[in-house]
């Protein structure tokens, strides 16, 4: 029996060595004993496996392997090691057995890092800092029950998105401490040790109270997202059972009352800057990572008029705001055309980060895929909530889909008004970039006229609801 020692439950590193040690000396799984953390002892173990065949050297396995492995190693399951070893060994011996979705090792190990990555995605969603004063001035101080070996790796996360901050994330396990500068390790804690509220909470809860929308209440897709027990870590999550229960005879309200847009948040332009600062350091889709920076929305926060496109070209990209390449500027003198005042419109994307892959020093667009669109529909969903507009146009398939939550056709849905959960009016139309890339220009001057044709009408319906 040989043992498998490792520094830390989430050793990664130290699992990769060991395991390739021991797969070089063809060691069986079943004659290994992993254990990780402080020593434990067993006097049948040996931490040396035996050498390997003489002229035999190192091996390589797909990429994708290690990076599943690095995400399932972080589970709570105490097989987890053994599991990763084993499926090394069939991935070593045939690289193709990780396109095998019916092989049930491969599929075990899939579902604990799933399992890894929700509670990865829900620690950075949950995590809710509380001020307090020390010598040195502020500090804010979270507390956060995880269900696996999360809080090291997602340290980095928390570095980026508050670096001037001086903050503590406090866990069972572990704590982790930022002072600006350098990140510390410290021992696990207890809720106790965190503050109970601070002053900032009041305002969240009303915001948070304001827009809440009974007609949109899912219970069991709520509780999905925000499980409850991260309840107590939240401070809206207290106005929760109340607006709950208020739903049913809001909602009934809301139907009998004549159709008129509620009342936005008091601090709305704070709150909207809050928004907007907290979408700069959005990592909720891998877009993030070859971009220049989050292109969040733009214009006046009490906009009757609110147009969505697709996401940021390469001048977006660089400039920090929407529309203004080639696109932009089309729509630009399209918007002057039809009497609208873009400054007096409220103009995002559906989804906020440049896709897009390079040839050469040129980066070429690529349309987002659903997940990307279903991760920054988040976003969207806030500002739309936030702003209250009267008329919100879709400016393509993307947008549309992001609207709707459902892939409509362009050509079937333009021109009609859509009545939208909101109250709000929905429209459906081209994207500028649409008529960009059109070859004939006897068609593209024909729909482009038709483009400014819509965009009168949809100015003149905002006139009439005003």
């Amino acid at each position: 029996m040989y043992r498998g020692r490792l520094s830390a439950p989430d050793d990664f590193e130290g699992w990769r060595e060991v395991a390739r040690a021991f797969a070089l000396a063809g060691v069986d799984p079943a004659d290994i004993m992993w254990t990780a953390g402080p020593d434990e002892s067993d006097l049948f173990a040996t931490d040396l496996p035996p050498p390997p065949p003489s002229g035999s050297g190192g091996f390589s396995v797909p990429r994708p392997f290690l990076n599943l492995a690095e995400s399932a190693i972080l589970h709570r399951d105490p097989e987890r090691f053994a599991l990763l070893y084993a499926l090394l060994l069939r991935v070593r011996e045939r690289p193709g057995r990780l396109e095998d979705k019916a092989d049930p090792l491969l599929r075990r190990v899939e579902m604990l890092a799933s399992a890894v990555r929700r509670d990865i995605h829900k620690m950075r969603a949950f995590v809710r800092f509380r001020e307090l004063e020390d010598e040195t001035g502020p500090r804010y101080v979270a507390w956060f029950e995880p269900d696996h070996h999360i809080v090291r790796v997602n340290a980095s996360f928390f570095m980026r998105r508050f670096a001037s901050m001086h903050w503590s994330i406090l866990t069972p396990e572990l704590s982790i401490h930022w002072d600006g500068e350098t990140l510390t390790e410290g021992p696990g804690a207890s809720a106790q040790d965190a503050p109970a509220d601070d002053p900032v909470e009041q305002i969240w809860k009303s915001y948070y109270a304001s827009i809440f929308n009974p007609a949109r209440l899912k219970i069991g897709a709520m509780l999905s997202e925000m499980p409850r027990k991260y309840w107590r870590n939240l401070p809206e999550a207290a106005l929760i059972p109340e607006l709950v229960a208020g739903a049913q005879a809001r909602e009934a309200a809301m139907i009998a009352a004549p159709a008129k847009p509620p009342a936005r948040p008091s601090n709305a332009t704070a709150t909207w800057a809050a928004l907007r600062e907290e979408a700069m350091g959005c990592t909720r889709c891998p877009l993030y990572r070859d971009t220049t920076q989050t292109v969040f929305g733009e214009g006046p926060i009490d906009a009757p008029l609110l147009f969505i496109g697709e996401q940021p070209g390469d001048q977006e990209d660089l400039a920090g705001r929407p529309f203004v390449g080639p696109a932009g500027q089309l729509f630009d003198r399209a918007l002057e055309e039809a009497g609208i005042d873009r400054r007096q419109t409220y103009v995002t994307n559906a989804v906020k980060h440049f896709k897009h892959e390079r040839r050469g020093k040129r980066r070429i667009h690529q349309t987002p895929e659903t997940p990307e669109i279903q991760a920054c529909r988040w976003w969207l969903t806030q500002e739309l909530d936030l702003l209250q507009p009267r008329i919100i146009v879709a400016l393509g398939a993307t947008a549309a889909r992001s609207l709707l939550g459902k892939t409509v056709t362009i050509g079937r849905t333009r021109g009609t008004p859509i009545a939208l959960e909101s109250g709000a009016q929905g429209w459906v139309t081209v994207h500028p970039s649409f008529l960009l890339r059109m070859p004939d220009e006897a068609r593209k001057a024909k729909e482009r006229q038709r483009f400014v044709s819509e965009l009168k009408e949809i100015g003149e319906r905002m006139r009439n609801l005003a």
